[in-house]
């Protein structure tokens, strides 16, 4: 274990003689590393005294301590008796120390947040079935076992968001707690020069300072906070965050020190729950970390290699999220000194590139790998669909690390991310100009109408149209529709697609819009409001991408009435449920089409039995629309799956080496 000391300006965990951790043992390397010290720093004082943690109880002379000098301190204590976290509460006169009204009412705000939806049975059902139930068999409930989650991300919106990953990372924890957790997200606080900085505005100086220990220096970084919607979401900032471009790179780019940057979020996140007495009391050590992609990877082995083994977060658990195996945060192998963790856990983070990737005949082929090393350290793994938790054991999927996930595939789960049906619902979106339901969805048609006089094509809302939203890169296959362009373009279509990325198809988009004037738009760019009309007023979504590990845009278009036509890979086959018309007695089936294998004619004559159907069956399609629209993606049914895995990781004892 460790004994606590605070003084003014410093915290210091100090090792017990004689304490030993017993647990899942997973040999990755070898035993043992130097002593361990760590240190912070506070703007103001902060003592505790005569209190400090032993085995899983705090000696002293009382749980509750009071000195003129700092702040009265109660422990806060779980059934087993084990330290959840601090109540900090200033001394006279000093009040104001870290609360607004906000944190003020924090507990009380979250004793009145809003019952949702409960898992009647005790597994992880598929999201499918989930859907398919329907709220009937949902009971509305809190959580019957509530957590302190601690989430750390490189992106969360409304505040930062490139993708997938800052949807999820904005929204999930909003849902767990309302389910009654006790969530904090932790993220950069970015600062780009940009009218994006104001989403900042609201979030206040902690006043909290910690020195993190890396890259061969000390940095100091700093704390933070907003409370909204039930949530603490903190921002560690620091001047390396502070630069023009997205939280990876610019124009240029992606920044060159991109592993410097995230490697400071791993360590501060890693110091939140100890040290930020949000709303009264800090997370503590008995916190569930869910670490985002490899940005937040170095979380769990930080937590195995410069924690646990000190007594420090004995209780915690971590589970890794992958939203995208692809990028892994891989640097050359003289960059692990840098990372801040003992020499001799390089074993956890190493790797060795294939043969045929290395640059020369004498590259050996050694890196780090962050994402490789969460992997191996972090309790369970969650991927953000069922799909894709399949896919990422495969050569075709896996991108090296297949082995390695399908030695923990035990631990492997599937969830299907939600969508905010708050912001994507037809019937009061700000940004169509006519509004429908499932019920009536006469007024689409007149969103179709709107589109196609915003865009210069003709208005013939008999006309199928198509939309395209995404990325402009290979993954999205963008090459396959650039290669059936000419094939499409002879069928009484529309087309319209909205993204950037690759410079040479968003010159393709120009051209084939000055070739195909009454048929084709390119938005270059991405523009919200514009992306909700396409998704309201086109017809049929296509969606080739190469691999998905969720994907998003399917169902924003399903509960729009869009039916979506895409390839049968990850998330997106999971979502989609191929069109049937002679299912249940001749009333139809199924949700859209998936297409396979990913060639230009399997896609082509995809969309062409759409628009058929489209033209041809007003009934089938209708079905369609109906469907879709009455599938349930929140982000309730995909919390009540999450609630299951946190069940299940504290079954276990945590890793240890």
């Amino acid at each position: 274990m460790s004994s606590l000391q605070i003084s003014s300006g410093s915290v210091r965990f100090e090792p017990v003689v004689g304490f030993n951790r017993t647990g899942h043992f997973r040999p990755i390397g070898s035993l043992g590393f130097p002593r361990f010290r760590r240190r912070f720093s506070i703007a103001r004082p902060l003592l505790l005294r005569r209190s400090s943690f032993s085995g899983d109880k705090i000696s002293g002379s009382g749980e509750s301590e009071s000195d003129d000098k700092g702040f009265i301190t109660d422990a806060e204590r779980d059934g087993s008796g084990s330290v959840l976290g601090f109540q900090l509460t200033p001394p006279p006169g000093e009040e104001n120390f870290n609360t607004s009204t906000e944190e003020a009412t924090h507990q009380e705000d979250k004793k009145e947040a809003i019952d949702e939806t409960k898992m009647a049975d005790f597994g992880v059902p598929g999201n499918r079935a989930v859907e398919e139930r329907g709220a009937a068999e949902i009971s509305i409930n809190k959580a019957e076992v509530v957590n302190n989650i601690v989430f750390v991300t490189s992106e969360a919106a409304p505040y930062s968001k490139t993708g997938g990953l800052g949807d999820v990372c904005g929204s999930l924890p909003i849902a767990l707690a309302g389910r009654g957790h006790r969530v904090m997200v932790v993220s950069p606080r970015y600062q780009n020069g940009t009218p994006a900085d104001n989403n900042y505005a609201r979030a206040k100086d902690l006043g909290v300072r910690v020195t993190v220990h890396c890259f061969g220096a000390s940095q100091e970084v700093s704390f933070y906070h907003e409370y909204r919607d039930g949530v603490d979401w903190v921002f560690v900032d620091h001047q390396s965050y502070h630069r023009p471009g997205n939280p990876y790179g610019d124009s240029k780019g992606a920044f060159g020190d991109n592993q410097f940057r995230f490697t400071l979020l791993c360590h501060a996140a890693c110091e939140a729950p100890l040290v930020l007495p949000l709303g009264g009391f800090t997370y503590g050590e008995k916190s569930l970390f869910l670490v985002n992609d490899w940005h937040a990877g170095l979380v769990p082995i930080l937590l195995a290699a410069k924690y646990r083994p000190y007594g420090v977060y004995k209780d915690a658990r971590s589970i890794l999220i992958i939203h995208n195996l692809a990028h892994q945060g891989v640097e050359p192998a003289a960059t692990y000194s840098n990372l801040g963790l003992p020499s001799e856990w390089y074993g956890a983070v190493g790797w060795v590139f294939p043969t045929w990737a290395r640059t020369h005949a004498l590259d050996t082929g050694e890196a780090v790998n962050v994402l490789k090393g969460a992997i191996v350290t972090s309790d369970r793994i969650i991927t953000v669909s069922q799909g894709y938790a399949w896919e990422i054991t495969t050569v075709e999927g896996g991108y090296g690390l297949q082995d390695l996930l399908s030695s923990r595939k035990s631990v492997i789960n599937g969830i299907t991310n939600g969508i905010n049906v708050d912001e994507w619902d037809p019937s009061k979106d700000e940004h169509i100009p006519f509004h429908y339901t499932v019920d009536d969805f006469s007024e689409k048609v007149k969103c179709k109408m709107a589109l196609q006089k915003e865009l210069g094509l003709p208005i013939r809302p008999e006309c199928p149209m198509i939309g395209f939203i995404g990325r402009l890169d290979y993954q999205k296959g963008i090459d396959l529709i650039q290669t059936a362009g000419p094939d499409l373009m002879v069928d009484d279509i529309q087309f319209v697609m909205l993204g950037s990325g690759d410079p040479k198809y968003e010159s393709w988009m120009r051209s084939m819009e000055e070739t195909y004037r009454d048929k084709f738009r390119g938005w270059v760019g991405f523009n919200v409001p514009i992306s909700h009309r396409i998704t309201a007023g086109c017809d049929i979504l296509l969606m080739p991408s190469r691999f998905e590990p969720c994907g998003l845009n399917q169902l924003y278009a399903m509960r729009y009435g869009t039916i979506p036509v895409v390839h049968g890979t990850g998330g997106l086959r999971d979502t989609v449920e191929n069109f049937n018309p002679y299912a249940d007695g001749g009333a139809g089936a199924g949700t859209g089409w998936v297409f396979s294998p990913l060639s230009k004619d399997s896609m082509v004559s995809a969309l062409r039995l759409a628009a058929a159907t489209y033209r041809e069956y007003k009934q089938s399609w209708e079905g369609l629309m109906r469907r879709g629209m009455s599938r349930n993606y929140s982000w309730q049914n995909a919390a009540v799956q999450y609630e299951q895995v946190f069940q299940w990781v504290f079954m276990d004892p945590p890793y240890v080496k």
